[in-house]
C-alpha cells in the first residue's frame, strides 16, 4: 500500500516535500534504517525543522501502519487512508509547536483520531442530507453502510459481540482500550495521547474492561438459557 503527501507547504520557509511515499514500516514506532540499527525520532524531527523536509518520510514510513489502525478503529471506514494523509500533513504542518523531547506516536495518534471523528461526523451529515433528499424527491433512502451484506458476512459472533459492547462504553473508555489493545501503546504512550495520567489510564481502563467482561458475558449467557 501507498500514500502520496503532495503540496505540503514548507516549514519556515523552506522548500516543500514532494511524492514522499508511505509503506508498512515496523511496529510500535521502531524506525529502522537497513542495519543500521533503531532511528531516533527525536533527531530527524530537528533534522525537518533544520529544513530537511525529505527527513519526514522516515517518520511516515515508521506510522503509516499504526495510523490507519487508528483510523479504522475509530470509525473512519473507507476513508481511512484520506484521513491518514491529511493527518501526516497536519503534524508535518505543525511541527514548529511539536514538543521538543516528546514522543511522536501519540502526538501523531492524537491527529488522527481528531481527523477521524471530524471525518465521521461529516459523513454523518452528509448522509443525513442523502437521505432528505431522497425523501423529497420520492426515491428510497441510501443503504446505511453499517448493513451492507459484505461487512456483515466477514464479521463472525464474537466480533459482533465485541463492537456492541465497546459501542456501550463511554468515549473516554472507548479511546483508552483502542489505544492500548487495538494500537499496541503502551501505559505512558497511552497517557500521553490522551493528555492525562497513568494512573488515570489504569484506573479508565480497569472500568473498561470490567464494564466489556460483564457486556460479552452476558451477552454469551443469553444464548445458553
Amino acid at each position: 500500500m501507498s500514500l502520496i503527501l503532495s503540496g505540503v507547504e514548507p516549514i519556515s520557509g523552506r522548500r516543500c516535500i514532494k511524492g514522499v511515499s508511505t509503506r508498512e514500516g515496523p511496529p510500535r514506532g521502531r524506525v529502522r534504517r537497513g542495519g543500521r540499527g533503531i532511528l531516533d525520532e527525536g533527531a530527524v524531527i530537528a533534522r525537518v525543522r533544520a529544513g530537511e523536509p525529505e527527513a519526514y518520510a522516515e517518520l511516515v514510513r515508521a506510522h503509516t501502519q499504526v495510523a490507519l489502525r487508528a483510523a479504522v478503529a475509530f470509525g473512519a471506514g473507507d476513508d481511512a487512508e484520506d484521513v491518514v494523509q491529511t493527518s501526516f500533513l497536519k503534524a508535518y504542518q505543525s511541527l514548529d509547536r511539536f514538543r521538543e523531547g516528546g514522543a511522536f506516536r501519540p502526538w501523531l495518534l492524537q491527529i488522527v483520531v481528531n481527523e477521524t471523528r471530524n471525518t465521521v461526523r461529516s459523513a454523518v451529515r452528509l448522509r443525513a442530507l442523502a437521505g432528505r433528499e431522497a425523501v423529497l424527491l420520492g426515491a428510497e433512502p441510501p443503504i446505511p453502510e453499517s448493513l451492507d451484506p459484505a461487512m456483515a458476512a466477514v464479521a463472525d459472533e464474537r466480533r459482533v459481540e465485541l463492537l456492541a459492547a465497546l459501542e456501550e462504553l463511554s468515549e473516554e473508555q472507548r479511546r483508552v482500550v483502542a489505544y492500548r489493545y487495538l494500537l499496541e501503546m503502551d501505559e505512558a504512550e497511552t497517557a500521553e495521547a490522551l493528555g492525562v495520567a497513568r494512573g488515570t489510564v489504569k484506573s479508565r481502563l480497569s472500568r473498561a474492561l470490567t464494564k466489556l467482561g460483564r457486556s460479552i458475558g452476558g451477552k454469551g449467557g443469553e444464548g445458553h438459557g
